[in-house]
């Protein structure tokens, strides 16, 4: 091994690599002058060791080079993101998903995002071990999303159905069930029921599950034969819960741990099913605005068993109906896991206040869904045994008033709740700061004291 300074970036090469060029307001120029500017300090980052290996200057080093990269990414963002947007969407004809537009960006001006082939040579190492150049899509998508246009642009192609539920559409309407490797679709009677399915790790979510469930709640929207849309957690095929069901145990955080959480996995799923249980499905042609625009919505039930913790118990701030059984309980471990509970801080508030939601996200408070506050966002408590029962005569009670009805009476609460124009603010802001917070050693100590995951397996 070289000695710990001999791969140490050149004193001439940090200066020059630390020297971004001035925002001239031309595009085209602006755009050469960045890029080049980008790519020797990638350049230089590449000449140091991996980060494993880098002695103290070495890392001092790396870091100034990131540091300063993201700041000139941001000023040349603050003037041209609504051209580099519009160059990867044909002038806004065309509506991409942020999985294309991460790498279209890349494209479009190289160095401004990172590569398919730089994120995965990151995404070998171990999170602890990584220098975050997904932390560049975060700060590309906090500018998309700041543009209200652009913002605006993005969550209505967030909102389409994905390609996979289309394709399986037929399927549905035939056989009434669909499976796939992470969640089913289901019709029972009057509902459409989406099961997540992640018996390893209690039903968390990850990279392997985010598709699966997206496409599942989409086939639930368009499901022409069912009224009402039920999401429910699998049964537990092994270990101490084998043959229970667990709503949702959370983020991945094992996967994390060791580097295979994407950071675009924040934005799919956020942007995705999430704000489609919220909101609806959007058509190509039609805006999601509330007030002149259209989706295609559904009432939905979450069936709460077990548990609720993180993602779980933001899936059911989106709810119409929540029914828990006895025992079960929600929490937002945001402290112990150095991560942004997805929506929650936006949500929650609404149903137990700003007191409550700062304890549940910053104190570790547990609601019991049995308790004052827990049955401000739970509306019923059975008995495990009566679930099935709960959630068929709910959902006959929800499809008796009419997909008419349900659907007008959602957006009259949105609109004055939670408009698409303050969703997607609260993204932008999200974008960024859980890029951050997803690269950050905080989240590395949070997962070695609270969750003990040097002891955890793959």
């Amino acid at each position: 091994m070289a000695s710990s300074h001999a791969a140490d970036v050149p004193a001439h090469r940090q200066a020059e690599s630390r020297t971004p060029p001035m925002v001239s307001g031309d595009y085209a120029e602006d755009s050469a002058a960045f890029s080049q500017y980008w790519i020797e300090g990638l350049r230089d980052l590449d000449a140091l060791p991996a980060k494993r290996e880098r002695s103290a200057a070495q890392q001092a080093q790396a870091e100034s080079i990131l540091t300063d990269a993201r700041k000139s990414r941001n000023q040349f963002l603050a003037r041209h993101v609504g051209r580099v947007y519009r160059a990867i969407t044909g002038d806004l004809q065309q509506l991409r998903r942020v999985e294309y537009l991460a790498y279209a960006a890349a494209e479009a001006v190289p160095g401004l995002c990172p590569t398919k082939a730089s994120v995965a040579k990151e995404s070998a190492h171990v999170q602890a071990e990584k220098d975050g150049h997904e932390i560049d899509q975060g700060i590309f998508f906090n500018h998309v999303l700041a543009d209200q246009t652009c913002g605006l642009h993005l969550c209505h192609a967030m909102l389409l159905p994905r390609q996979e539920a289309i394709e399986n559409l037929e399927k549905l309407k035939r056989d009434g069930r669909v499976d796939f490797p992470h969640a089913s679709v289901e019709r029972r009677g009057e509902a459409t029921i989406v099961t997540g399915k992640n018996s390893r790790y209690l039903n968390a979510e990850d990279d392997h599950t985010v598709g699966d469930v997206e496409t599942a709640v989409d086939l639930a929207l368009l499901d022409p034969y069912s009224k009402v849309c039920v999401l429910r957690g699998g049964i537990i095929d092994s270990g101490k819960h084998k043959g229970e069901r667990i709503f949702c145990s959370g983020i991945n955080l094992t996967h994390i741990y060791y580097g295979r959480l994407s950071y675009l996995w924040y934005l799919i799923r956020d942007l995705g099913f999430i704000n489609k249980i919220y909101r609806g499905l959007a058509m190509p042609d039609v805006p999601p605005d509330d007030v002149l625009g259209d989706l295609i919505e559904k009432p939905w039930i979450c069936a709460i068993e077990q548990w609720a913790i993180g993602g779980g118990c933001q899936y059911i701030l989106g709810a119409d109906v929540n029914i828990a059984t006895k025992g079960a309980y929600l929490t937002l471990p945001a402290r112990k896991e150095g991560i942004i509970p997805g929506i929650a801080n936006m949500r929650m508030p609404r149903f137990v206040g700003d007191r409550v939601t700062r304890q549940a996200i910053m104190m570790d408070r547990r609601i019991d869904c049995e308790s004052p506050d827990g049955r401000k966002i739970c509306d019923m408590i059975v008995d495990i045994a009566d679930m099935d029962r709960a959630i068929d005569e709910t959902a006959h009670m929800l499809a008796n008033s009419g997909v008419v009805n349900a659907s007008s009476n959602r957006k009259a609460l949105r609109v004055t709740q939670e408009p698409l124009d303050m969703f997607r603010t609260y993204m932008a802001v999200y974008a960024r700061e859980q890029a951050y917070c997803h690269f950050s050693s905080s989240l590395i100590s949070n997962l070695e004291r609270f969750w003990n995951a040097k002891e955890r397996k793959l």
